[in-house]
């Protein structure tokens, strides 16, 4: 296993639409290689969150694992690894909460983004069977925020006011306890 090289905002992959994974390529040797190598990076970062495009791979790949307990998010449920090929999102109440997030591809940067609070997603684990999720709070916002790299957007495309993009070390002096 190895760590990856997360590029950042600014590099053309970030802001290209990512392919769908094949069921059979999801359960090769190559791609379990590479969502070790994920898993791998992610710890490495201290995010909760990777997408594939993230490592300059546009495929529709995105790996989350939460903690949860007290963290810089509020005290959060956790989430243990899931692998999530292929995911549809489908917003199942439009009852939105904000929540400050920030990126690996966008470091040192936060901002106050408002998303919808109760999701379904359907995607393919790493197995290529068919699952469903249905998440509330928190986790809603971290599969949307992940999601979206996989159609080419970042966080900061949704921030409505810009005065609540900062750098994180503001962040943390000013509104980290708001």
């Amino acid at each position: 296993m190895s760590v990856l090289n997360i590029i950042r905002m600014g590099h053309p992959t970030l802001r290209t639409p990512a392919s769908e994974v094949a069921k059979d390529d999801i359960v090769s040797t190559s791609m379990n290689t590479l969502i070790e190598d994920m898993v791998e990076t992610l710890e490495d970062a201290g995010g909760i969150g990777l997408a594939a495009p993230q490592i300059n791979l546009p495929i529709r790949l995105a790996i989350i694992q939460v903690p949860g307990g007290p963290s810089r998010y509020g005290d959060i449920d956790s989430a243990p690894l899931t692998v999530f090929f292929n995911p549809r999102i489908t917003v199942l109440d439009p009852a939105s909460a904000g929540y400050w997030e920030g990126c690996l591809s966008v470091p040192g940067l936060r901002g106050y983004v408002q998303r919808p609070q109760h999701v379904r997603v359907d995607y393919l684990t790493r197995d290529a069977e068919e699952a469903t999720l249905e998440l509330t709070g928190f986790l809603a916002t971290v599969v949307q925020h992940e999601f979206d790299h996989l159609d080419g957007r970042l966080y900061v495309d949704h921030i409505s006011d810009m005065s609540l993009l900062m750098f994180e070390d503001e962040w943390q002096r000013y509104h980290q306890d708001s």
